[in-house]
């Protein structure tokens, strides 16, 4: 039997004796019409594609109107209209516009509000009064924006599925009292799934093993506010993981301890670290100690695009001149932006450098950790009267050619 989807695509490629298929409404419902109601075309051929086509209009009338709503007032295509019409059956368009309306008004755009009913469309079946609006005026209380709102509900549509009473606001207040207001916001926008979950099953039992390790509520706050996920695995994996990181001697009482379980959880994190320390060993001649020893002291290191990674490197290796190897005892260095702070500073050290006012087993360390007050005072300001370019230099409107050129 010719399904719905046969229909649309009929309706652009096949012609049956110059007549084509079309969608009219009749009153609040939809029905097809196909061809002439005297067809033309007489040859067996088309006269067998015509009895099949009419027979799967037949067998899917009562899906005509839900699939023609939401492809004209939810944006989707045929093919998910015409799938998602088996799943829910709209009787008439007044209950489905008041929830449209309503996802609207709360800053739903209408990519937004598409991307949601694909995903739930018995969300257009909820009652918008009663169900749906008491879970947007609550977000709307926490202090998330209207642009956020329509991106966390397209991300995550469940949440409009899940009781206020029983699910949402226990979540919230689970979350408030280990994290700020702030925090909690921050975790709605990334990991929004958390408040769907069944904190005693996952969340709390983690977050005992680590209490029991000594991990303080700092550190604590700083994983579930800003690497959630890790906290949402299965506590026999969990520990595992905590095992791990132990064994590769990281502290728990101290925040890279957090670090180094966000780049060793899950396949994806795994995948990234196996990939950087290929990247480091092969491209840059690392040995393995020096992926582990840089890894211990700074874990973000390990769980940075290859893009930046390359970049950095080849900046501090083939431009400055730094030993590669040098740069594995202090990582932190790959961490910083190249713009805003590798290239300024360490084109200031050049420079100074090359006038011989520096130590040359100056620490990358020395260069690229203070504040910027504290740096512009060590080798900008100490210096200015010997080399009045540097702050052109720092501030890039010089470059490091030029200064040699005028001394």
């Amino acid at each position: 039997m010719v399904t719905m989807l046969s229909l649309y695509s009929f309706n652009t490629r096949l012609r049956l004796g110059g007549s084509i298929f079309s969608c009219t409404f009749a009153s609040t419902a939809q029905r097809f019409v196909v061809g002439d109601r005297k067809p033309s075309c007489t040859s067996l051929q088309n006269l067998v594609i015509r009895r099949s086509i009419t027979s799967g209009i037949s067998a899917a009338n009562k899906h005509d109107f839900t699939a023609t709503y939401l492809i004209n007032s939810c944006g989707l295509s045929p093919e998910d209209a015409i799938s998602l019409s088996s799943k829910v059956e709209l009787q008439s368009p007044h209950g489905a516009d008041s929830v449209l309306a309503l996802l609207s008004s709360h800053g739903l755009s209408a990519t937004q509000i598409s991307k949601l009913v694909r995903s739930r469309p018995a969300l257009l079946l909820a009652d918008p009064e009663n169900t749906l609006l008491p879970k947007l005026e609550f977000f709307s209380s926490l202090g998330v924006s209207r642009e956020d709102l329509g991106r966390i509900l397209s991300f995550n549509p469940h949440l409009l599925s899940r009781s206020l009473e029983n699910q949402i606001i226990p979540s919230y207040t689970f979350l408030r009292s280990l994290i700020s207001r702030e925090n909690v916001i921050a975790v709605l926008k990334r990991q929004s799934w958390i408040f769907l979950e069944n904190h005693s099953k996952k969340v709390v039992p983690n977050i005992g093993l680590l209490r029991e390790l000594g991990m303080p509520q700092s550190c604590i706050a700083l994983l579930l506010a800003h690497n959630t996920q890790v906290l949402m695995y299965k506590h026999e994996q969990f520990g595992a993981l905590v095992g791990e990181v132990k064994e590769m001697g990281f502290d728990p009482k101290k925040s890279t301890f957090v670090t180094a379980m966000r780049a060793l959880c899950g396949k994806s994190s795994r995948s990234i670290w196996n990939r950087n320390r290929e990247i480091y060993k092969r491209s840059w001649g690392w040995s393995e100690d020096d992926v582990v020893s840089a890894f211990r002291k700074n874990p973000q290191c390990m769980i940075l695009s290859e893009k930046k990674i390359m970049q950095v490197m080849d900046f501090l290796v083939n431009k400055m001149g730094w030993s590669s190897r040098l740069i594995a005892t202090s990582p932190v260095a790959l961490c910083f932006s190249l713009e805003k702070r590798i290239i300024p500073r360490c084109s200031v050290v050049k420079v100074l450098l090359m006038k011989g006012l520096v130590d040359e087993d100056l620490s990358l360390a020395y260069v690229l950790l203070p504040a910027e007050n504290k740096f512009l005072e060590r080798f900008v300001t100490r210096y200015i009267d010997q080399v009045p370019q540097l702050s052109s230099v720092y501030d890039g409107k010089l470059d490091i050619k030029d200064v040699r050129l005028c001394h």
